[in-house]
């Protein structure tokens, strides 16, 4: 039965164990081949875009009676976040923001340029920097509680992009630039799908068009291709290369979701930037929410914004003292076959990305009692304001707390997958304790900025 192969390849981490869901189910590969169904899914995202665009900036200023703010932060990115958990990087796939620089290349107006080595190699580390000011900019400039803002954050982001494209061909912005693109690759990894080619039917292949492109089709928009393709970081699985491979190379694999992190070890220099960060400023976005950072914030008598970015700065520090500790413990951080790794990292992605759903879930709790009521006020439907409700915070409480709890389980499943394979025998008993109980304080600690 299809159901036991798909749940013995969500448990086993080997990789023969995968199921190709477009063998078992071709429905799915000649929907994700038909690219008039990613056309209706990308006019249907650049619809929500204007939507929040126009009602951010022409409807009301306040949050309460413009739904551009909750359309923004409560609904479309935690749906986003959510993705990440099934289908990997598939909504950069339908995402709005190259649409712009899309149809300037369309019209000519792009020269074209070979993307520089120095954006290409570089390009991580502004990407990077760009998501920490987003969240700064979010949490101190109140960017989730603004319509202008929201707006004029989304009109930059596709402005970035449009300027990318003018200058380079393809979607350079999404492949080396684009944060959200960055967050949602380093959270693919824990994808349940992975969108990988079989190497035996591409050997041999001469054309290439899954990369190139051809007979009026354009290639992969980020200059992979389907054979190139190793990992979950920057495949969108877009769908481009299906109906270029005449080989029916590319399969889409129903997976362990761990077995990416045990396979690569904490390789990924992407993660390795971005999961510090992201726990680092998870724990200050949560603390900011409690009592305690009101009663600091009158104590010490600091604005909001440096009181935020100093707690935030700790929170990094703290971060990254527990990746490099808990990398001591284990006792090795470089291999001769594929060099430098952190071990820790891997370990730590499935909390980190936990506890940014969990984040984003209160959001949505806390406004989604008030979405149908803001529509009312918003368009002169004032009945609707007798449809307001509101989730207890307990349930949402205990709900996080399940994810949280899930995601220390998984990291030390990853530890001892580890200790089972590639390291069996060279960590002591005592250090993987000790890397254990790294797991289960950084959890504790979460759930004290939280309860």
């Amino acid at each position: 039965m299809w159901w036991t192969r798909a749940l013995k390849s969500l448990v086993s981490a080997e990789e023969g164990d995968r199921l190709d869901l477009f063998r078992m189910f071709p429905s799915i590969r000649r929907f994700l081949a038909a690219r008039h169904h990613y056309a209706y899914m990308r006019i249907a995202s650049d619809l929500l875009f204007v939507l929040v665009v126009v009602s951010g900036l022409f409807g009301p200023r306040l949050p309460e009676a413009n739904i551009a703010v909750f359309l923004s932060w409560g609904v479309i990115w935690p749906a986003i976040v959510l993705s990440w958990f099934f289908v990997g990087r598939m909504w950069c796939g339908i995402c709005p923001f190259p649409g712009l620089g899309l149809f300037l290349q369309r019209r000519g107006f792009s020269f074209n340029r070979p993307v520089p080595k120095l954006l290409q190699k570089y390009g991580v580390y502004a990407s990077v920097f760009l998501l920490a000011l987003i969240i700064w900019i979010e949490v101190v400039a109140g960017l989730d509680r603004s319509p202008v803002g929201t707006s004029l954050f989304v009109l930059s982001i596709m402005l970035g992009a449009a300027i990318m494209s003018v200058l380079f061909p393809g979607q350079a912005w999404c492949r080396h630039l684009c944060p959200l693109g960055r967050i949602s690759g380093a959270a693919a990894t824990l994808a349940i799908t992975e969108f990988r080619p079989d190497h035996a039917k591409c050997r041999g292949c001469e054309t290439f068009a899954c990369k190139k492109g051809g007979e009026q089709r354009r290639g992969c928009p980020v200059y992979l291709g389907a054979f190139n393709v190793q990992n979950n970081l920057h495949c969108l699985v877009c769908g481009h290369c299906l109906p270029l491979c005449d080989r029916d190379s590319p399969q889409l694999l129903l997976r362990n979701p761990y077995s990416e992190l045990i396979r690569n070890k904490g390789r990924y220099i992407t993660c390795t930037y971005i999961v510090p960060f992201l726990i680092g400023s998870q724990l200050a976005r949560f603390f900011r929410q409690t009592p305690r950072y009101a009663q600091l914030e009158a104590t010490l008598g600091l604005p909001d914004a440096v009181l935020f970015s100093l707690i935030l700065v700790v929170g990094f520090a703290l971060s990254l003292a527990v990746i490099h500790y808990g990398s001591r413990l284990f006792g090795i951080t470089e291999d001769p076959m594929f060099g430098r790794f952190a071990p820790l990292v891997p370990i730590l992605i499935p909390m980190a990305f936990a506890g940014e759903l969990v984040y984003r879930m209160h959001y949505f709790a806390a406004g989604i009692g008030d979405f149908l009521p803001t529509l009312g006020r918003q368009s002169g439907l004032l009945a609707l304001e007798k449809l307001q409700f509101m989730i207890p915070e307990f349930p949402v409480q205990i709900l996080a707390a399940f994810f949280l709890l899930n995601g220390a389980i998984a990291g030390c499943y990853i530890l001892w997958q580890f200790c089972l394979r590639d390291f069996a025998g060279l960590v002591g008993f005592k250090n993987f304790v000790g890397i254990n109980l790294l797991v289960v304080t950084l959890l504790v600690a979460y759930l004290a900025v939280i309860f």
